[in-house]
């Protein structure tokens, strides 16, 4: 009897990883997945509303919100580039499968205007967040001890520029996607708070005052 439940273990292993499904792991679609926002250094913005639709067509709502994160790179020409590294304003999508779509509100402060607009996830997107949800880092073998997790950034500018980035096994940001988001007509708040924006930082103030906005360079 013992002998038989061995060979039925063996064959059930083996089943899963001749259909390619990781152990643990039948839906490869399941979360959990982690949302997180940028800017490009002092080009500040506050998001203010954010969804998904999942890989099964389920709308998720208010999944995010808050400040977005701009931090400056060594060596990054200014306000010209991202600093994407994940972690920080990330916050973690409940129970929603991998996404599909994304949409962001978000007051971008310097101009100061608001935007709006849904980005489509593209399939390599996914693929990079499953692979960071079951393979182990090579290139990074302290990696191995950190627990697995699949991370969507959404990078925000002026003008209403998008972009997307999905953080890989080693937490390397891979960029998938870029889209034009449409100026929100009610302004910041939907309407709600009269016309007024969040405060801008003071150092991204002196570095618009200094440098302008470098529209075009997203």
């Amino acid at each position: 009897m013992r002998t038989l439940w061995i060979l039925l273990g063996a064959f059930f292993v083996s089943g899963c990883q001749a259909s390619g499904e990781p152990l643990g792991r039948s839906d490869p679609d399941a979360g959990p997945w982690a949302l997180g926002f940028v800017t490009p250094y002092a080009m500040d913005a506050w998001v203010e509303d954010a969804a998904t639709i999942d890989t099964h067509g389920t709308l998720y709502r208010r999944i995010g919100s808050g400040v977005a994160s701009g931090g400056r790179k060594n060596g990054m020409p200014g306000a010209n580039g991202w600093l994407v590294t994940g972690g920080g304003t990330e916050r973690d999508v409940k129970s929603a499968k991998l996404p599909v779509r994304i949409y962001v509100r978000w007051q971008s402060l310097v101009e100061p205007q608001t935007y709006q607009g849904w980005v489509e996830i593209p399939e390599e997107a996914r693929q990079i967040m499953r692979d960071a949800l079951t393979k182990e880092c090579a290139s990074v073998p302290e990696a191995a001890f950190l627990d697995k997790s699949a991370s969507i950034q959404i990078g925000i500018a002026p003008g209403g520029v998008v972009q997307v980035w999905a953080l890989d096994e080693c937490r390397r940001a891979i960029k998938v996607a870029r889209s034009k988001a449409e100026i929100e007509p009610k302004g910041p708040g939907l309407g709600l708070s009269h016309g007024s924006y969040f405060s801008l930082e003071e150092d991204s103030k002196r570095y618009i005052e200094k440098y302008g906005i470098p529209y075009g360079s997203w």
